[in-house]
């Protein structure tokens, strides 16, 4: 709702604007500092290296194949499997923990005495944030074979238990804000609301739809990061499973809370909405408020406890900023649901409630712009990755969002003035209302003199007729009058928008961050700032692959050798300087100083050769490590390393 100063005077339209000035002035120059000071991290795990790497062809078997992700994770049984080319498993089982100085490994045995051919490597795990990732790889042992091994072309989370989660966790965030910012409504800014059914229905339906959410989450938790089937939400195994994990403790404790809000609920709209007494309904309101904050927080924090704040830089400080910020969004958007219910379905909201919420409005604007930009630094971290990958663009759009929707509150802070004007100019008896004065019904003597010797029952309808008509009467007022109208229908606007906004918020919570999404060379960075090049690269590398025909030089162009889009072309040249036609070529590429890559590029055969690869990203400028690898018989091949400045 209004989410400008909450200044009520008789010239209302110049300190709202130069709120609203000043706050966007303020909002874009921490950005702006921020993201330009930020520095490396990571938040979703992604894997980062292997051992065999992908595509190897290594002589003897392995011992063991080594995963290396980029955060902790959580892993099973069955979270790392090798598989032979007929499709059996060649691993022992269990992977075991490699972590050692930061670097975190994951390996598992593999069985001795393995025959050649290529095995296929599927990993599944649980990042630290909650979410699943998963991903396949191959290598082969003497030389490559065909595999009976089909590659998973889907992510772990997806398919119909995917979508199901999904839904489920759009719910439980609206069903939250209902919660939360319908009750922070009821008791900061409307407290004769207890009593209003409308008020009450909101509340309740928040309330049902938060447990039904987090038990369906609770439910699907396990198929959802495991085997993808439906069935399995009732395995009880499962079930134990995830108990044990962060999430499922996570929402267990939500469950928990919810039980506590369940009496909040009772009492809020039993005892207090009956309570008379102005001294013992104070008391009760600060014990209402002190008690609901508490369970609101705690709520809020089974978020942060589960996802994005729990991991990455700074923990300890991103939860706490993140209940803040879940806190914010509840109060006015909530806040903002009660207030349209409350003008469409209440006949006495009061202006001085409009007003309250007003000034409530614009203190959840503060704390989102705060929490908001110390999130946007610690997700994004840079402006490339706020514009190159689909996070920082998410990002984008709901900046976009929040400043439509203080652009429309601003306009629902005008008819807010109006509406106190119209309260102010009310005579001192009436009661202060942003109707209009509704036609008291009267009874003439003449009509008291026939309704005593009327029947009873005529004497009922007759009243109730009445009643009727007032109340029509006043329906009509209310409608009629502009300013009401006015606030209806700017609200209205701003609840759709905030609808908007809570998709896109949920959609951030399930994206991987840009810090990790540009560290792992997966960003767009063809949309980044202008690009940094130094001038084409060229290579010219010799090798030899100890086989016959082995002998060659490998000569590389890279163009326009910086940032961004490059395009390479890869000559191979035999000893005669013509050139060499080999079975495979790949390419890697590896800026150690801030831990990135490698990279792998595989290039396509133009002609007897030459190869060509277009769209190689290079994220960064930096002292470039290029891997060679050149495969010249089923057997032979070596890899040839050399570092280049790019960009």
């Amino acid at each position: 709702m209004t989410a400008t100063a909450p200044h009520f005077g008789p010239s209302p339209a110049r300190r709202p604007l130069t709120s609203v000035a000043l706050l966007a002035t303020l909002i874009s120059l921490l950005f702006g500092l921020v993201l330009a000071g930020a520095s490396p991290a990571s938040a979703h795990a992604a894997l980062t290296g292997s051992d065999p790497q992908d595509g190897a062809v290594v002589a003897t078997a392995p011992k063991e194949v080594a995963l290396t992700f980029s955060e902790q994770i959580a892993v099973s049984d069955d979270s790392i499997r090798v598989l032979d080319p007929s499709g059996k498993r060649a691993d022992e089982g269990a992977p075991r923990e490699l972590t050692s100085g930061g670097a975190v490994r994951y390996g598992v045995q593999l069985h001795s005495g393995l025959p050649d051919g290529t095995y296929t490597v599927a990993w599944q795990a649980v990042s630290a944030d909650s979410h699943p990732v998963s991903g396949a790889f191959t290598f082969s042992v003497g030389a490559p074979s065909e595999t009976s091994v089909a590659l998973p072309s889907s992510e772990a989370g997806g398919g119909l238990v995917g979508a199901l989660y999904g839904i489920a966790r759009y719910a439980a965030y609206a069903g939250f804000i209902l919660l939360a910012g319908g009750s922070a409504f009821v008791l900061a800014c409307w407290q004769r609301g207890a009593g209003a059914r409308p008020m009450q229905r909101l509340v309740v339906r928040g309330w049902i739809t938060l447990t039904a959410a987090t038990l369906a989450m609770l439910l699907l938790r396990g198929p959802y990061t495991g085997s993808g089937k439906l069935a399995d939400a009732f395995d009880l195994d499962g079930l134990q499973s995830v108990l044990d994990t962060k999430p499922g403790a996570a929402l267990v404790s939500r469950l928990l809370l919810l039980g506590a809000s369940a009496l909040f609920i009772a009492v809020l709209f039993g005892a207090y909405a009956k309570r008379e007494d102005e001294k013992e309904k104070q008391d009760l309101t600060f014990g209402l408020a002190a008690g609901g904050a508490v369970i609101a927080a705690g709520i809020a924090g089974t978020w942060a406890l589960a996802e994005h704040a729990s991991t990455g830089i700074q923990p300890g400080i991103a939860m706490p900023v993140d209940v803040l910020h879940l806190l914010a969004v509840a109060t006015w958007f909530g806040g903002l649901t009660a207030l349209l219910v409350a003008l469409y379905r209440t006949p006495d909201i009061t202006s001085a409630a409009v007003r309250r919420f007003s000034r409530m409005a614009f203190g959840s604007v503060l704390v989102l712009a705060a929490t908001g930009l110390y999130q946007s630094w610690r997700q994004v971290g840079s402006w490339s990755a706020l514009t190159g990958t689909r996070y920082g663009q998410l990002l984008l759009v709901k900046v976009a969002l929040v400043a439509l929707l203080v652009g429309i509150a601003w306009i629902s802070r005008r008819w807010t003035g109006r509406l106190t004007e119209r309260a102010a100019s009310t005579p001192a008896d009436a009661v202060e209302s942003v109707e209009p004065a509704a036609p008291v019904a009267t009874v003439e003597p003449a009509a008291a003199s026939d309704e005593e010797e009327a029947a009873p029952e005529r004497a009922a309808q007759l009243l109730r007729q009445r009643a009727a008509l007032t109340a029509t009467k006043e329906k009509r007022a209310r409608d009629a009058d502009p300013a009401r109208s006015g606030l209806r229908r700017s609200v209205m606007v701003e609840t759709g928008i905030a609808v908007v906004l809570l998709i896109v918020t949920t959609i951030l919570t399930s994206t991987e961050p840009g810090r990790t999404e540009e560290e792992s060379g997966r960003g767009n960075t063809a949309a980044a700032p202008a690009p940094v090049n130094s001038g084409q690269v060229n290579l010219s590398l010799p090798f030899d692959t100890g086989g016959q025909n082995g002998k060659g030089t490998v000569r590389l162009d890279i163009a326009p050798g910086g940032t961004g889009s490059n395009s390479v072309h890869l000559w191979v040249d035999g000893p005669d300087e013509g050139p060499l036609d080999v079975p495979e070529v790949k390419l890697a590429f590896t800026l150690e100083s801030k831990d990135i890559g490698p990279l792998p590029v595989v290039p396509d055969r133009l002609t007897e050769g030459h190869w060509t690869a277009s769209g190689v990203q290079i994220p960064m400028a930096g002292d470039w490590k290029v891997a060679v690898t050149v495969r010249t018989s089923d057997i032979d091949q070596t890899t040839i390393t050399k570092n280049v400045k790019i960009g």
